[in-house]
């Protein structure tokens, strides 16, 4: 029975037995924590932002019903005569 081995994971066992790996960055953990605090702050304001607009048009479309009450009856000027046909 043939063993058959996966050329990626051949490759990545080649790549962790070879020597001494390159070196992090000391600082590298504080780095990728405050770019993600700073991904979550952009992502909580930009929710914000949509929320706020969302009521803004919330509020329009309720000043738009108030004001012109769409579902009402037309006024008679509009409407055509009702003689005639």
């Amino acid at each position: 029975m043939t063993h058959l081995v996966d050329p990626r994971e051949e490759q990545v066992r080649r790549l962790l037995e070879v020597g001494p790996h390159p070196p992090v960055p000391a600082d590298l953990a504080d780095t990728a924590a405050g770019l993600g605090h700073r991904l979550l702050r952009r992502r909580r304001a930009l929710r914000l932002v949509l929320l706020l607009l969302l009521l803004v048009a919330l509020a329009a479309l309720l000043g738009w019903l108030v004001t012109a009450q769409p579902w009402g009856v037309g006024t008679p000027e509009t409407t055509p005569p009702g003689y005639g046909w």
